[in-house]
């Protein structure tokens, strides 16, 4: 098992009941796919270095997660077809 982190990026106009659940969902990728969810860290919403899809802003979400090396590859399809999610990545920690 090794350890992960995953930082992604969540549109600004969904409600907070979507930005959850949205998490959720990420959460139970994870869970699901056999991982370990050591920390969820919700930042809020901030302004972004550059315009993504016309916003400016978004909910940032860091999870650090510890799993098996194919966990992140599906994680990250997840997230690539994920209408709520603007931006993600998906590290493998030292």
């Amino acid at each position: 098992m090794k350890r992960y982190e995953t930082l992604f990026v969540i549109a600004p106009n969904l409600t907070e009941e979507e930005v959850k659940s949205t998490v959720e969902k990420v959460k139970g990728v994870i869970e699901n796919g056999g991982g370990v969810i050591d920390n969820v860290d919700e930042w809020g919403k901030r302004r972004l270095a550059y315009e993504i899809n016309d916003f400016n802003e978004g909910f940032y979400v860091l999870i650090n997660f510890t799993s098996n090396p194919e966990l992140p590859k599906e994680l990250d399809r997840v997230l690539k077809i994920s209408d709520n999610v603007i931006r993600h990545i998906v590290i493998k920690l030292d």
